[in-house]
């Protein structure tokens, strides 16, 4: 599985903020620490240090030449191009990212995940290059799990429906993970959400629970993604 840094920071220690000990997020209504003395937000070169065998997913939140130089550097430095996947939802950030070191795998941007529907909708698909390595999409149907299907209008319910309907492929997923690419589903908190990823065949889960994923899949005797 990989980490995900979803905050990157290459400033010195002492210069960074302690990370919140509540924190509202996305796909879980409240998330809290569970207490201790260390609160800083560690640097990305002490993450590399700390697990030097462990996947690390990075999204490249700003578009700056110098931070994706940087970037670039300490993978390579730590020896990390096999264990490091980087990019961003934006085209433009992912081409940098690519053009920059294209030894380290990059996922698919929006744009290009747009386009990729396409070209599978169409039956083009397997006739196109991919330079990306990673998909990384979330399960529409969670936000209705999430919000309450009375708290949606019936064009919301629609959009959601579709949305989950068209990224939710199992002959597209599968397609992938035959080219070599890995498909990576977000955020699923819930074992229900889990087994339907791996039914339909991704490769990996993002959640906010890591340990209650690696109970699941232990359980259920799905391995890691090589």
């Amino acid at each position: 599985m990989f980490l995900e840094s979803r905050l990157l920071i290459l400033s010195c220690p002492q210069e960074l903020p302690s990370y919140l000990c509540k924190l509202g997020v996305t796909f879980q209504r409240e998330c809290f620490c569970e207490g201790g003395e260390d609160t800083r937000i560690p640097l990305l070169r002490e993450v590399f240090e700390a697990f030097p065998y462990t996947p690390v997913n990075i999204d490249i939140k700003v578009n700056d030449d110098t931070l994706i130089k940087k970037v670039s550097e300490l993978v390579v430095k730590y020896d990390r191009e096999h264990l490091t996947v980087w990019g961003n939802s934006s085209n433009q950030i992912v081409k940098k990212c690519y053009k920059e070191n294209p030894s380290i795998p990059v996922l698919f941007s929006l744009p290009r995940v747009l386009q990729l529907l396409g070209l599978f909708y169409t039956g083009l698909l397997p006739f196109v290059p991919l330079k990306e390595q990673f998909l990384e999409i979330p399960m529409p149907s969670i936000i209705s799990k999430l919000r309450g299907p009375n708290r949606l209008n019936r064009r919301q319910r629609l959009l959601i429906w579709l949305a989950d309907i068209l990224l939710m492929r199992k002959s597209l997923f599968k397609h992938l993970t035959d080219r070599g690419i890995q498909v990576y589903i977000w955020v699923l908190n819930d074992e229900e959400d889990f087994q339907r990823a791996f039914d339909l065949g991704a490769t990996g889960v993002m959640t906010d629970f890591p340990t209650r994923l690696k109970d699941f899949m232990d359980r259920n005797g799905i391995s890691k993604p090589q």
